[in-house]
């Protein structure tokens, strides 16, 4: 394609210490963004020609066949940039961010050259709105993402990726998979964290997956996978996956975890597959004999789909601190079940105060019910969750 001369990012001082001039600086990307929003296509088109053109061996970190104006990259970089003045809430993402991409093979250059095709994009869309202050908004704010990133690639002690060999494919339904991974190595992620998963019959995409189980000595790692409407990747492992097959595995992420010595009680919500972290922490949870008191929400449409119950409840009759409450949204006339989305089950006992609240489960479950929950007087920050979809 061809593009009008661009200027590399500029050097920018750092402007962590400076809270003012980041609020600014934020203001900037979320103006001029929301602006070319609706243009979002157009802006991503723009941007992979731009990228491949300055760095062709980039295609390489893309499925073979990509949809270059769904927007996703572009829409999750931007996401990022307008939280840089969240410092606590996005620097710990930014390092599992930029060690998890090393997978990837990503270097220095190429951080450049995303920023470089970015910028590109965002001025040619914007047009007359393109002022320096908003060139020098997006480039610190791009900076300060990418600096954090390449620090973090840089110091990380473990490899750039796992590989791990299945050794046992089961459904557990007609549509839900159990697959368990022998690692050819340790994979040192914590209960409650997910990993990026690449599985040979969808070469180069890669999808998060929540471990059901927390480290074990043998290393082997349970996965809960359930095919859904559209999804490749998730209809590829649940119908084709065969022992033997070798997958690999980017570096852990995730915020969901426990901690004990808080004092604090915890309250944990789970929607269909969004069980498995908290199952992780759950089974951690059960080394110890003393623990946090811990109700656990666990629903779904229909009974069906609490395909864990059964399991849950074996491990509440065992261990006095954990009480399970299943939910489904449709009236079955199912004893000891509660009916209504888990929204609006969990956020009708209140706002939950002195506990910590761990929710997983599909985006719009959990926009839905920290939403509600919000209105219901828990505050944001008791809450965690680590939004991301399985396809």
């Amino acid at each position: 394609m061809t593009a009008e001369p661009l200027n590399p990012i500029p050097k920018v001082a750092d402007s962590s210490n400076a809270p003012e001039a980041v609020t600014t600086m934020v203001r900037h990307v979320r103006e001029t963004w929301r602006e070319i929003e609706p243009y979002t296509p157009e802006v991503a088109q723009f941007f992979y020609g731009m990228l491949f053109t300055l760095a062709p061996e980039a295609r390489d970190f893309f499925p073979i066949h990509m949809d270059v104006r769904s927007g996703k990259l572009v829409r999750a970089i931007v996401n990022i940039l307008q939280s840089v003045d969240r410092p606590d809430d996005v620097a710990p993402y930014l390092v599992q961010l930029g060690r998890d991409h090393r997978k990837f093979g990503v270097q220095s250059h190429h951080y450049e050259a995303i920023g470089t095709a970015l910028l590109a994009a965002v001025k040619r869309q914007l047009g007359p709105g393109w002022t320096d202050d908003v060139e020098r908004a997006w480039a610190e704010a791009f900076t300060i993402v990418a600096r954090s990133m390449q620090d973090a690639a840089e110091a990380d002690e473990y490899p750039p990726s796992w590989t791990g060999t299945v050794a046992e494919h089961r459904r557990l339904s007609w549509d839900l998979a159990l697959v368990r991974i022998e690692p050819d190595r340790h994979i040192p992620y914590r209960p409650g964290q997910y990993l990026s998963v690449e599985v040979p019959q969808r070469p180069r995409l890669w999808r998060n997956l929540s471990p059901a189980n927390a480290p074990r000595p043998d290393g082997s790692i349970e996965f809960h996978v359930r095919a859904i409407e559209g999804g490749w990747v998730s209809r590829g492992i649940v119908s084709h996956t065969q022992p033997g097959d070798v997958w690999r595995f980017g570096a852990p992420m995730g915020q969901l975890h426990v901690d004990r010595e808080s004092g604090r009680d915890i309250l944990m919500i789970a929607g269909g597959t969004g069980i498995t972290p908290l199952q992780s922490i759950l089974d951690d949870l059960g080394r110890y004999g003393k623990n946090p008191n811990v109700t656990i929400f666990y629903g779904g449409a229909a009974r069906e789909d609490l395909y864990a119950l059964e399991v849950l409840r074996s491990l509440s009759a065992t261990n006095p601190w954990l009480t399970v409450h299943p939910v489904v949204e449709r009236d079955e006339g199912l004893s000891g079940f509660e009916v209504g989305t888990l929204a609006d089950v969990v956020s009708s006992y209140g706002a939950w105060a002195d506990h910590d609240v761990l929710v997983s489960g599909s985006p719009s479950m959990i926009r839905a019910t920290v939403s509600r929950m919000l209105v219901a007087g828990t505050a944001l920050d008791q809450i965690r969750y680590d939004p991301f979809i399985e396809e």
